[in-house]
């Protein structure tokens, strides 16, 4: 009776090392390597590129909006945010901002200077909220096209986007343009994104359009 007992004792034992040694429940997209820790068996996989599509669009509603405190919520918190007028980025010219500046003068009438019109060269200075919704937003982006890691919009301006952001993601929201100008008129607001402690942040905001 001792014997059976035992061997019954030893069972439980081992079943229990078993069931305690197995993994938590989780689903991987072999095609974006994003993991997604569940304990429900039956929940929906989150691929990257939705997450970053939903960071895409929130950021688009906050310039609709003009809520621009809500738009500081992206600015990578160590990286900060650069700004270009055109496709070409020069990180040594392009405005920038850290999370704290940009949050400091957002509210204020301080004037700076983001660029220079293509064409006639002047300097493009304006407040933080002028640019945002004069610039970055001429259009409702909001209905663009969206892509994801890829380009739609293109013209004679240089585009060193992968270049100056190597192996980072960024979305284009691209709006066609219309028959009347011979398409032309198309714009297109590309964002780059870099995750930062599970969360996708801004790093960059790149307005394209037909230049002279």
């Amino acid at each position: 009776m001792k014997k059976i007992l035992l061997s019954i004792f030893v069972v439980s034992l081992v079943a229990c090392k078993k069931e305690s040694s197995k993994p938590a429940d989780h689903k991987v997209d072999s095609t974006t390597q994003t993991t997604v820790q569940t304990s429900n068996p039956s929940q929906t996989i989150i691929t990257r590129e939705e997450i970053i599509k939903e960071a895409n669009d929130e950021v688009l509603k906050t310039l609709k909006n003009k809520d621009y405190k809500r738009f500081a919520e992206f600015i990578h918190p160590e990286k900060g945010v650069r700004f270009s007028m055109y496709a070409f980025v020069d990180p040594k010219e392009d405005k920038q901002f850290s999370k704290t500046d940009f949050e400091k003068y957002q509210p204020t009438k301080t004037l700076f200077t983001w660029g220079s019109y293509d064409g006639s060269g002047d300097p493009y200075r304006a407040t933080i909220n002028d640019y945002l919704g004069k610039w970055v937003f001429s259009k409702d982006f909001t209905a663009s096209q969206f892509s994801l890691d890829k380009f739609q919009g293109g013209g004679n301006s240089l585009n060193n986007l992968e270049k100056t952001y190597p192996k980072l993601n960024f979305t284009e929201n691209y709006i066609k343009g219309t028959e009347k100008n011979g398409e032309m008129d198309w714009k297109t607001l590309r964002f780059v994104f870099e995750e930062f402690k599970g969360k996708y942040y801004l790093v960059g905001v790149i307005n394209d359009q037909w230049t002279i």
